[in-house]
């Protein structure tokens, strides 16, 4: 019996011993590794700084503008697209020119297919917009680096690296005393701010990522972003969230490297606000409207129109939802009275070979609803067409989710077109509001509130529609070029206050 227990009490003290001695071992395992880990981390760190160091050098002997002028660059790979977002750029080149004149303003552009006399005139065209002076181009080769047809799969993340990779190309090129992002490439921010030593300010139409788009996925709600698989699997879903909240750290982290940063927007102002977190450094801005041409058109009695046109403006991208338009306006001829005719036009920029295959796959959706003999398409339409439209229409339309301001929304209203626009981002908060306690327009959500605006809309009698016609062409009058000019110019003073350059 003592020896049965002896036995036992020395197979204990072996084990302990044993497990001592692993623990002992597993201590300078881990003590070993954290300090591999360490080291490798001081090397890291260090081969980092030295590339910063070399970077540095290397941009630093690159040629600069001539002395005695502040040298303003606008990266804006798109700029001939002919979007909002390029009159805004148009403009803010414009009174940048019109106020300053020891600048000189650079446009970093992939677009080099087209001439820049091509380039100007088409803002000319579309815009309406001639600068007082010249502008350079800068090329860029491989803006295709940004497209999101490259990337299937984390796109966000993707095409924010192939920016900084672009940003890399135009460094390269021309190193200005003031770099002004104006379409939203805020990973470009910290390399031309900490490798460039540039001063950086930027207009953003709308974050690359907002609580919205979290929500969606939350939700696990299709949409162009969200596509059917991820959103009908919670697996994929739940991976989904953490990739969206990670890109957001990330995005938090360089949109403070901007300077001055302007929004569109009381939607981007909150959004914007929320995730980089420099309140102090953000002005809302709105987008430039050329209000008093549009303000202009006489104003044609829907009596003497025939065919009620219903007048869609905007880029023909996956966002803008022009499939939800066809679908509504089938609705509507269902639901209206058949004597009534009506037509939408669709005046929409085609950017590249993708919008085209875009145009093809709504124009098959229009013939499935039997409705493609009521849709007129306006591709590219110069600036003159798209005013005859304005003037002949009778309702204005607009179906983008969470639209981040909607210059076309206001262009309408202030055509005298009837809006009716998508109850959620800038046309909520900011452009279909009463004004002074009179309505200004519609908002709706989906097919069936779309259709039964509109069908309001054409039931509703001469003396209501001119009544919300001049109400919301007075609205408008806050996002005038006037206006756009005057708030852009006192938000950039701080930019060319932080220049050696002494104005004139």
């Amino acid at each position: 019996m003592i020896q049965t227990i002896n036995n036992i009490r020395d197979s204990m003290l072996e084990m302990f011993e044993l497990v001592s001695q692993m623990f002992s071992l597993s201590v300078r395992v881990w003590s070993l590794a954290i300090t591999v880990l360490l080291q490798l981390l001081v090397i890291l760190v260090g081969l980092l700084c030295l590339c910063w160091v070399l970077l540095k050098f290397c941009v630093y002997t690159l040629p600069r503008g001539d002395p005695g002028q502040i040298h303003v660059a606008f990266f804006h790979p798109y700029c001939n697209a002919g979007g909002g977002g390029e009159r805004v750029l148009w403009c803010a080149i414009r009174s940048l020119q019109k106020k300053y004149k020891n600048i000189k303003c650079y446009i970093y552009t992939g677009d080099t297919e087209a001439s820049p006399e091509e380039i100007l005139q088409k803002a000319k065209d579309r815009f309406n917009v001639t600068l007082p002076q010249p502008v350079e181009f800068i090329f860029l080769r491989s803006r295709s680096i940004v497209e999101a047809k490259y990337y299937p799969f984390l796109t966000l993340f993707m095409q924010s690296i192939g920016s900084i990779m672009l940003a890399g190309e135009a460094l390269s090129k021309f190193r200005p005393d003031i770099f002004f992002d104006s379409m939203g490439y805020a990973f470009t921010y910290p390399v031309f701010r900490f490798i460039g030593g540039c001063v950086v300010g930027c207009y953003t139409h709308y974050p690359t990522i907002s609580t919205d788009m979290l929500n969606r996925v939350s939700d696990r709600l299709e949409s162009h972003n969200n596509r059917r698989l991820i959103a009908n699997s919670a697996f994929f879903s739940f991976a989904k969230m953490v990739y969206y909240r990670v890109f957001a750290e990330l995005y938090s982290l360089v949109g403070w490297s901007a300077q001055v940063v302007m929004v569109n927007s009381s939607w981007t102002h909150g959004h914007i606000s929320s995730l980089w977190g420099v309140n102090r450094r953000i002005h809302i801005v709105y987008p430039p409207c050329d209000t008093e041409k549009f303000k202009s058109l006489e104003i044609i009695p829907d009596v003497e129109k025939k065919v009620k046109s219903i007048v869609s403006i905007g880029q023909i991208r996956p966002e803008k939802d022009h499939a939800l338009q066809l679908k509504a306006l089938h609705r509507l001829c269902e639901i209206v009275d058949p004597a009534t005719e009506t037509q939408l036009v669709i005046i929409g920029g085609c950017r590249n070979e993708e919008d085209h295959q875009r145009v093809t796959a709504l124009k098959d959706l229009a013939a499935s609803l039997n409705i493609e003999d009521k849709v007129v398409w306006k591709l590219n339409a110069p600036f003159d067409e798209l005013l005859e439209c304005v003037q002949q229409g009778t309702i204005g339309l607009h179906t983008m989710w969470c639209e981040h301001f909607g210059i076309c929304v206001v262009e309408c209203m202030a055509g005298g077109l009837i809006m009716v626009a998508h109850d959620s981002g800038g046309p909520k908060m900011d452009i279909v509001v009463d004004y002074e306690g009179q309505q200004t327009g519609y908002r709706a959500l989906d097919v069936e509130s779309y259709a039964q605006a509109m069908k309001t809309v054409l039931e509703s009698s001469s003396e209501t529609k001119e009544s919300m016609r001049l109400a919301a062409k007075s609205s408008v009058d806050r996002f005038s070029d006037a206006e756009f000019e005057m708030a852009f110019l006192g938000a950039c003073e701080s930019l060319f206050s932080s220049t050696n350059v002494v104005l004139n």
